[in-house]
């Protein structure tokens, strides 16, 4: 039962971000959509345990900021790149293993590398990771990183 009202607190709050509307009625309505969805999901038994983790919310709280600081130093890694008139990029694919043992462990680190400017997940499965850097500082930076320890200390391992 705690799991379809954080399901529908979430999605509320999701609604709320997009919309930007507090009017009474559309309040209503984003809420009835909201307890909707959370139902039917419940009743299409998706919204489980592993879907939404309540547990691991202190964790994305302090995972999310670090994130976002990867990225935009990334995005300033790139941007010096494409801005400078030799433009030095070395294209590279790695392959190396995560640590993450959970799915969501390993979507949260496939879909982490490719949101960080300059490098993309091209295959993610649980025995390996193929990354595509720009250059190949920055893909060969995916292995054995910083990133992979902190996903991994996200979804529950230490």
């Amino acid at each position: 039962m705690i799991q379809t009202l954080s399901l529908v607190a979430s999605l509320f709050a999701f609604w709320l971000l997009l919309s930007g509307y507090f009017e009474a009625f559309l309040l209503a309505a984003g809420l009835g959509s909201a307890v909707a969805v959370a139902l039917f999901a419940r009743r299409m038994h998706v919204a489980d345990r592993e879907g939404l983790p309540i547990d691991r919310s202190l964790q994305a709280v302090l995972y999310w900021p670090w994130l976002v600081v990867e990225i935009l130093k990334s995005g300033w890694t790139v941007t010096r790149i494409i801005l400078d008139p030799r433009l030095p990029i070395s294209p590279t694919m790695v392959r190396f293993r995560p640590s993450q043992r959970s799915t969501v462990g390993l979507v949260t680190h496939a879909n982490s590398i490719t949101l960080t400017p300059g490098t993309l997940t091209v295959e993610a499965s649980e025995s390996e990771f193929v990354v595509h850097g720009l250059t190949t500082a920055g893909a060969e930076g995916c292995i054995d990183s910083e990133m992979d320890r902190r996903v991994s200390r996200f979804e529950g391992q230490r």
